[in-house]
């Protein structure tokens, strides 16, 4: 048996964010020298990446990057298989490497830019896989939004205080108002839209709506005459949770969002809210 403690095994796991037990794997065959160990770790991490491709990866992190004129925007979300390596130094540095090379590059999906070079040589799916050998875990980007123009502003929430953000939400208004684009972005993050306006909401789900609706109000017994008003009411209260600018503010349920933006003089013209793992 090597001659370590559990501080060099917690010094390890710091230093490569690779689990426990790989650790202590790797002090045994180093004889307890971190340093020898960290190269071992690199070295099987390779090996071990195609082993990972099927585990799970639901934590991670949101993170965002505004342009200093706050006419651009870029939220991604990189996901990990725990939350110890989600709120380490190293993934963290690779998330907001990730951002930046989508504010620069302004790839048009997630397979452009995988496949683009961050680096010289490198493409960003290589740049991923490296991580995923170095920290010892599967890492996954499968998802980020970029909005250009007009004002852009995101608000980053963290569920626990000692993990990365794990929901974020990019907005954009047409013009500049920093105090409005928090406080929507702050309640798309509470309420989870997922459409801004009701010429989003795709026709079937609408029609889906309305056949559940009066499938519902006719086992209730409504009366036939009635109906039409009924379902009606039903599809408009399908709207007011779905749609943002329908949807009852979070500061002031008398409002809605459309009748703050309003009162603000400005709109909301696109959104983006990523939750982790979801």
């Amino acid at each position: 048996m090597a001659n370590y403690t559990a501080a060099d095994v917690k010094k390890l796991r710091e230093l490569t964010g690779a689990g426990m037990m790989d650790c202590k794997k790797a002090l045994d065959e180093a004889d307890g020298n971190v340093d020898g160990a960290v190269e071992a770790l690199r070295i099987k991490g390779q090996k071990g990446v195609a082993k990972r491709e099927g585990r799970s990866a639901e934590n991670g992190a949101v993170v965002s990057l505004i342009s200093e004129d706050k006419t651009s925007g870029v939220l991604l979300e990189l996901k990990c298989e725990t939350d110890f390596v989600a709120k380490g130094d190293k993934f963290q540095a690779v998330a907001n490497a990730l951002a930046a090379h989508v504010a620069a590059t302004s790839p048009a999906d997630t397979e452009a830019l995988l496949a683009s070079e961050i680096e010289p040589g490198k493409t960003v799916q290589a740049y991923v896989d490296e991580a995923n050998a170095n920290l010892g875990e599967k890492i996954v980007l499968d998802r980020f939004a970029q909005f250009t123009g007009g004002y852009v502003a995101a608000y980053m929430h963290r569920t626990m205080p000692d993990l990365p953000p794990q929901v974020g939400v990019l907005v954009q208004l047409d013009k500049e108002n920093a105090e409005v684009a928090k406080d929507v972005a702050q309640h798309i993050t509470a309420f989870a839209p997922k459409y801004l306006n009701r010429d989003e909401v795709p026709a079937e789900t609408v029609e889906n709506e309305r056949r559940v609706a009066e499938a519902t109000s006719r086992e209730e017994g409504k009366p036939e005459a009635a109906l039409p008003k009924i379902v009606e009411g039903r599809v408009n209260g399908f709207f007011k949770e779905v749609v943002v600018l329908e949807q009852a503010f979070a500061k002031d349920n008398k409002k809605s969002v459309q009748k703050v933006l309003d009162e603000a003089g400005v709109s909301l013209t696109r959104f983006a809210r990523i939750k982790v793992g979801i």
